[in-house]
């Protein structure tokens, strides 16, 4: 055993015969998800024992072939735990589920080094997130933007992140925001395809770009207000700003929204008044599988006070 790696005998049982390497390895290792084997076979920790490196996660395994997996520590994660009140809506062993302020971080990066969700997690788990990524106690499955307000959802266990991001992937995750747009949508339902990537010219912002990863919203509106209307937009694939770009891109963008809207200044003197300095975005729903329990689960969070305040001011 290497200092900070351990090394993990793991025979492929007779049921395993013929199965990729990954899934039969997180068959006769347990305590390890097949996202966190790839990852291992990948980058060549995993060996038979006569030290050949098995690289592809793909291949087919042999019933009683004997593998040699070298587990590195996890690399710590600098995050501090900190005292901050959380909306929590739904909580088990394996998975939390919180109702997001808006104003608050997701994960530490440049300029918001602490004051996160993060932080916040890891004072009211005790530490217990999962390491599925091979970083200790991140425990985050999906983001929503800082001034975004709403449900997310984060791991407790390596189990129970794999199944929830492989049903990220399959799309199968129930996601309705609730958004005040500018303008009344005409048609007032719809579907928006367009693929998203980071724009050329400003990286700091997602662009409707040729060639990008495939992005889909569908969208309705619930209630025409003033210039403006409240929509619901349920996601079929969940890539970053996707509403904010999507509704901006057929001429609706969110109010507030200080990177892709353009206020009208009816709006801009109404949200100054409020004091409304985000995007009229709220994570409103969140649909899911339990991915150890197997039960269907769904949550619904009401807009926040300062959105709903803002819908009744334009209510008419």
């Amino acid at each position: 055993m290497c200092r900070g790696v351990s090394i993990i005998e793991a025979r492929i049982a007779e049921a395993a015969d013929g199965w990729r390497l990954d899934r039969a390895l997180a068959d006769a290792v347990p305590t390890l998800s097949r996202e966190r084997l790839k990852v291992l076979i990948n980058s060549g920790a995993v060996s038979d024992p006569s030290g050949a490196l098995a690289r592809d996660p793909s291949r087919k395994a042999a019933a009683g072939a004997l593998f040699n997996v070298a587990v590195p520590a996890p690399t710590p994660a600098h995050n501090e735990p900190q005292d901050i009140a959380l909306n929590v809506v739904f909580e088990d062993e394996h998975l939390i589920v919180i109702d997001k302020q808006a104003g608050l971080v997701v994960h530490p990066a440049a300029g918001n080094l602490d004051g996160t969700l993060v932080n916040a997690l890891l004072h009211h788990c005790g530490g217990s997130l999962s390491g599925i990524g091979g970083v200790a106690r991140p425990g985050i499955v999906h983001r929503i933007d800082k001034d975004t307000s709403g449900l997310m959802l984060a791991a407790k266990t390596d189990r129970a992140h794999e199944g929830l991001a492989r049903q990220f992937h399959d799309h199968s995750i129930d996601r309705r925001y609730k958004a005040i747009v500018a303008g009344r949508p005409a048609p007032p339902a719809g579907k928006i395809d367009k693929p998203l990537a980071r724009s050329a010219t400003n990286r700091k912002k997602v662009a409707i770009v040729e060639g990008g990863k495939r992005a889909v919203t569908h969208f309705s509106t619930l209630k025409s207000l003033k210039n403006a209307a409240l929509v619901e937009c349920r996601l079929e694939t969940g890539r970053t700003h996707q509403v904010r770009v999507h509704m901006a891109s057929i001429g609706h963008a969110l109010l507030g929204d200080p990177v892709y809207g353009r206020t009208k200044q009816a709006h801009r003197e109404l949200l100054e008044t409020l004091n409304f300095h985000r995007q009229a975005l709220h994570a409103a729903r969140l649909g899911f599988i339990h991915p150890v329990k197997n039960t269907v689960l769904a949550f619904d969070s009401e807009m926040p006070a300062d959105m709903q305040e803002l819908f009744n001011f334009l209510n008419v």
